[in-house]
């Protein structure tokens, strides 16, 4: 009789008391509740069907019904006895007992007693079982009865203190036999999961379980059965009888009898759907950029991780690629936080319009974003990916009627199988300074020469720290020439390095190191300083010329500064210089950045005396209406025009047509890098009034300067 329904018996002898129900509830189909003078009170459908009889027929009459003829007055002793001193007959798991069936046949079974005390009455509950010896299945089978009726037992006896510890608890509990079915649930586990006691007791909970946890309890009964562990604690999901998913902590343990044999297990559950939501939420947003929404350097690394150990696996490459963006701090100084953060979402939300679904893409931080492009197939593949990238970004943005032309410039580090490993990101970092330094919006791919280079220059810009704080970097003066007159006009103030070991550092070298270092704005104002020192000395010429001018160059980082125009009144103040004598010089591209900022600093300036003039003109991107609209007071020609590499006719032609356009327009000319005497020849003849370069003189100490003033050159 290996067959088992649960809560299929029937009691149909009058009202009961809920600890009867609650007892019966729990029973299994093939036990029967005997009174003391041996009446059927309950009785199991297993049982009936194996007897030959219906359950009603067997309700109400005695027990005796159930023994053959020959075999009823030792059965009356046996019972009399056990209800005399139950502990003298223990539950036995070998008991033979002969079962009449109502055809009057017989068959041997096993039975196991237990005595019960329910309402102040005395009771005994009978299961029957096929004989130990019949299989190893019916041997566990007793066992299981067995370890149930200790449970009833105990139930029985202890039914307030269950109640209140059970059914009372506002915790979700769940009572289980050794095959993990249900045999007890309290009120509170019916509402987690929305189901009816009459649908949990008697199964085990796979109806209910998420189907990607159905695993989870087996594993972890198992476990505990077969001592491994002795009770356990883990989590899993519950499906709601309405569909939403239940995320519970489980702990189970395991009831055991004096020879530490498992009766029963006590399930204790607990509701952790909104504290998972929570922590989701949280690990969410410690593994994003709260602005973009996109992975941020923790999550960045880890996936960057992941990727390198599936190239070593599988042997294939992947790449990482930074990408920065070119002045962005000028947004932010320009048009405020609020615009730059705009700028940034709609950088990241482009970007990811180009990403492909197995690469991960983050904000490092500021304006960079990093790329993980995995299991690429060559290293060209990451070079279409960076200009893929950088393409997004040709159409300008547009935020509150403000137009951004935002441009980027990229690194980009290879991995494969082969790879030592080493840091992508910052390998990706030296690529970017190597793309920068070629031209902005470009793309570079790391080569290990390149870390030597990083290495130096590193160094370089520490040893510019020091050389700052100790006044090693010097000014000199390059004399402006009017090409008509061959009389020095003024100097050009050019800063100088001399290095304890290296020797002459030439500013190609250190001033692009000051901007990427921040320091630029402390050269620039020590720039400033002395050069307005120093042209305060400088007397008028004896041929009673004015005295030489002073021009200054002025970093990205310094004119768009809002405190600019205040601080070079300042300075000017405390030199005393006259603000006609001082050229602030700006680059094309430094004035082109926002014009609408130059042209408002440029006009303070010009309102103070100040003159400004737009260097390196022709390198960069203007028009000839931005040049009208910014007017400046002097325009500087680069010198790749004055003495290129490869003259040629169309340069040729390009220079005289901005001599000519300087002269349409009012502006004052200068020509930078004469070298030769046909190049001043050709200038002059184009009509150019004013020039520097090494024909002339390079720049000099601030102590020779008078001298050179006084000088005329023959032309």
């Amino acid at each position: 009789m290996t067959e088992t329904d649960w809560g299929n018996g029937v009691d149909s002898l009058g009202e009961r008391s809920d600890a009867w129900n609650r007892l019966v509830s729990i029973l299994p189909g093939d036990v029967l509740v005997v009174d003391v003078e041996g009446v059927i009170h309950h009785v199991g459908a297993p049982i009936a069907r194996v007897s030959g009889y219906r359950v009603e027929e067997l309700l109400g009459r005695s027990v005796e019904v159930l023994v053959p003829p020959d075999a009823r007055r030792a059965h009356l002793e046996r019972r009399a006895d056990f209800l005399r001193d139950p502990k003298a007959r223990p539950m036995s798991l070998d008991a033979s007992f002969r079962l009449q069936t109502k055809d009057r046949g017989e068959m041997t079974v096993a039975i196991t007693l237990a005595p019960i005390t329910v309402d102040g009455e005395l009771w005994v509950i009978a299961a029957m079982h096929p004989p130990t010896s019949a299989s190893e299945d019916a041997h566990e089978r007793q066992r299981e009865l067995a370890a149930t009726l200790s449970f009833v037992t105990m139930l029985a006896e202890s039914e307030e203190r269950f109640r209140l510890a059970f059914e009372a608890n506002t915790a979700p509990m769940v009572l289980a036999d050794i095959n993990n079915r249900a045999i007890a649930v309290n009120e509170s586990f019916c509402q987690l999961i929305g189901r009816s006691r009459e649908e949990v007791i008697g199964a085990d909970s796979s109806a209910y379980t998420h189907p990607d946890d159905q695993t989870i309890s087996a594993t972890v009964h198992q476990r505990v059965l077969s001592g491994d562990i002795g009770e356990a604690t883990y989590t899993k999901r519950y499906l709601h009888r309405d569909g939403h998913v239940v995320v519970v902590e489980v702990a189970k343990s395991a009831a055991r009898d004096a020879a530490g044999r498992i009766l029963y297990f006590v399930i204790s559950q607990r509701d952790v759907t909104e504290e998972q939501a929570l922590i989701a939420q949280l690990s969410d947003q410690a593994l994003h950029d709260h602005l973009t929404g996109l992975a941020n350097r923790s999550l960045f690394e880890d996936r960057l991780a992941q990727a390198r150990a599936r190239g070593r696996r599988h042997a294939t490459m992947g790449a990482v690629l930074l990408v920065d963006l070119d002045d962005f701090k000028g947004v932010n100084d320009t048009y405020g936080h609020l615009i730059g953060d705009q700028l940034l979402v709609g950088i990241a939300r482009r970007f990811e319009m180009v990403t492909r679904d197995s690469d991960t893409l983050c904000r490092l931080g500021g304006d960079e974003f990093l790329y993980l492009a995995d299991d690429i197939a060559s290293p060209h593949e990451a070079t279409e990916i960076a200009l893929r990238l950088l393409a997004v970004l040709a159409t300008p943005f547009e935020f509150d009627g403000i137009r951004i032309d935002q441009r980027a410039s990229v690194g980009i580090a290879l991995y494969d199988a082969q790879s030592p490993d080493g840091d992508c990101i910052q390998e990706a970092d030296v690529a970017l300074y190597e793309a920068k330094r070629e031209r902005r919006g470009a793309s570079v791919v790391f080569h290990p020469s390149m870390r030597q280079s990083a290495v130096s220059r590193f160094s370089l810009t520490q040893d510019l720290h020091v050389a700052l704080a100790s006044n090693d970097l010097t000014m000199h003066y390059q004399p402006i020439v009017d090409l008509a007159t061959g009389t020095v006009e003024g100097f050009e103030a050019l800063m100088r390095w001399h290095h304890a070991s290296q020797g002459w550092i030439s500013p190609e070298i250190f001033i692009p190191l000051a901007e990427q270092s921040a320091l630029i704005v402390e050269l620039g104002r020590k720039a400033l300083r002395e050069a307005l020192s120093a042209a305060a000395t400088w007397p008028a010429p004896s041929d009673g010329r004015a005295s030489p001018s002073v021009s200054v160059n002025f970093s990205a980082l310094e004119f768009h500064d809002r405190g600019i125009v205040q601080l070079i009144d300042d300075e000017l103040a405390e030199s005393g210089v006259a603000p006609e004598r001082l050229v602030v010089e700006i680059t094309e591209r430094v004035a082109l950045f926002d014009v609408t900022e130059t042209l408002a600093t440029t006009r303070r300036l010009q309102e103070m005396g100040v003159r400004v003039a737009l260097d390196d003109f022709g390198t960069g991107h203007s028009s000839l209406s931005q040049l009208a609209q910014l007017h400046p007071a002097i325009l500087k020609i680069d010198k790749s025009f004055v003495s290129p590499h490869h003259s040629s006719a169309d340069l040729e032609a390009l220079l005289e047509a901005v001599v000519a356009l300087g002269a349409k327009l009012g502006i004052e000319v200068v020509a930078e890098g004469i070298e030769t005497s046909s190049q001043l020849a050709t200038l002059r003849t184009m009509g150019c009034g004013h020039g520097q370069g090494f024909y002339f003189s390079p720049a000099k100490r601030a102590d020779l300067v008078p001298a050179l003033a006084e000088h005329v050159f023959n032309l």
